[in-house]
């Protein structure tokens, strides 16, 4: 019983590393957003300088990894529980949960706008929408719900080119399912859709499959968790070199050889793309299959990080928020310039810095949420509250 459980453990630990290490990642992207003196795309190549390029591109993997990885959680998760209705259950009412976040705490944090006037869609609302879907598909095989998974991954860039306009149901219901864009209610007020379901559904039924390998014997489970990565990078290094299929930007050769390497690798990611999702999976679960028995101390810090993975979220919102804030008070900015703004900063004006200070403010910040998370992860680990399952 006890070896039983102590392999349990290292299995589930290198989910929750990997997750930890993924969740430090997207502080970064985060925090470039709120304090970058560029009023570019990052990933723009007329404009950017590589290691702009590279902050932002390494975040790509954040999404696809933290959508995959609850997948694996959820089978675990339902795996534990005694029958299919209470794992339908519980996965209905814990997606609820994310999306009532989403558009509340979460979309709060985002902007401190008390009118709520653009509701920013992303990750922790599809992870909802596609937990409540999966409730109903549990019922059936795993193998199913990989397949059903992998075609909506593998197809849905056949719908590329559809996008309606316009104020309709039939246009909002589109931006919900596949298409990225502001949808305006009023005059007032509008949803900026950035994670629409399809393709991010399939990441998690296909996470979801994959949990099946964790039932395996340790060194046959990482040789295909392994294999399965190394297969997504070179399917997604054929489809990309000819341009086959896959991404609707195409890449080129560009003026300089770094360029062209920078523009292979720049897949789509807003909806997510074929060649975006088997470029970042691809690393992501190779990742997966050696950290089960890597351990220092920072697999230790990402452990504690990836135990409390919605706490963690929502208080590096407030944090990343709170610190610009303060910063543009402590450099003068006056209280009307610091709330204004998509991010309550004017982008016309003068507010940023350059990436040293971003970097520096990222480890700040990281260190800041390590207490507060290993404290709460402490807290789970000795109550069995029910609302402790739920953040």
């Amino acid at each position: 019983m006890e070896v039983s459980s102590s392999i349990e453990n290292q299995r589930i630990s290198a989910i929750d590393k990997l997750r930890g290490i993924i969740m430090v990642i997207m502080v970064l992207d985060h925090v470039r957003d709120y304090f970058t003196i560029a009023r570019f795309d990052p990933l723009d190549l007329s404009k950017t300088t590589a290691l702009l390029f590279m902050t932002r591109w390494v975040t790509h993997f954040c999404a696809p990894t933290f959508i995959f990885l609850s997948g694996i959680s959820a089978f675990l998760s339902v795996s534990k529980r005694k029958n299919k209705k209470e794992s339908c259950l519980f996965l209905v009412k814990r997606g609820v949960w994310l999306v009532l976040l989403e558009l509340t705490l979460i979309g709060f944090g985002w902007q401190f706008d008390f009118g709520f006037h653009v509701l920013f869609i992303q990750v922790i609302w599809v992870i909802g929408w596609s937990m409540i879907i999966l409730s109903f598909l549990t019922f059936l095989n795993a193998r199913y719900i990989a397949l059903f998974g992998l075609a909506l991954i593998f197809g849905h860039n056949f719908l590329d080119g559809v996008h309606p306009a316009g104020i309709s149901v039939y246009h909002l219901t589109w931006l919900f399912l596949h298409d990225v864009g502001i949808y305006k209610f009023n005059n007032y007020h509008s949803m900026f859709i950035l994670y629409p379901l399809i393709p991010w559904l399939g990441v998690m039924c296909v996470g979801y499959a994959f949990g099946n390998i964790f039932k395996l014997e340790a060194d046959l489970r990482k040789s295909i968790i392994i294999k399965t990565g190394l297969a997504c990078l070179a399917l997604f290094l054929i489809l990309r070199f000819f341009n086959i299929y896959g991404d609707p930007h195409p890449w080129h050769i560009q003026l300089t050889w770094w360029k062209t390497i920078l523009d292979f690798i720049n897949c789509n990611k807003y909806p997510p793309s074929l060649l975006y999702l088997l470029m970042t999976l691809g690393v992501s679960v190779i990742a997966l299959g050696c950290l089960e028995k890597i351990s220092n101390k920072l697999t230790s810090v990402a452990l504690v990080f990836g135990r409390v993975p919605l706490f963690f979220y929502i208080l590096h919102i407030y944090l990343v928020h709170c610190t610009q804030l303060l910063i543009a008070f402590l450099t003068c900015y006056s209280l009307p310039d610091i709330l204004k703004g998509p991010f309550r900063l004017p982008y016309a004006s003068s507010w940023g810095f350059d990436l040293p200070f971003i970097y520096l403010i990222w480890l700040s910040i990281i260190i800041l949420l390590y207490v507060p998370c290993r404290w709460f992860m402490n807290f789970k680990q000795k109550r069995k509250d029910w609302w402790l399952s739920y953040i």
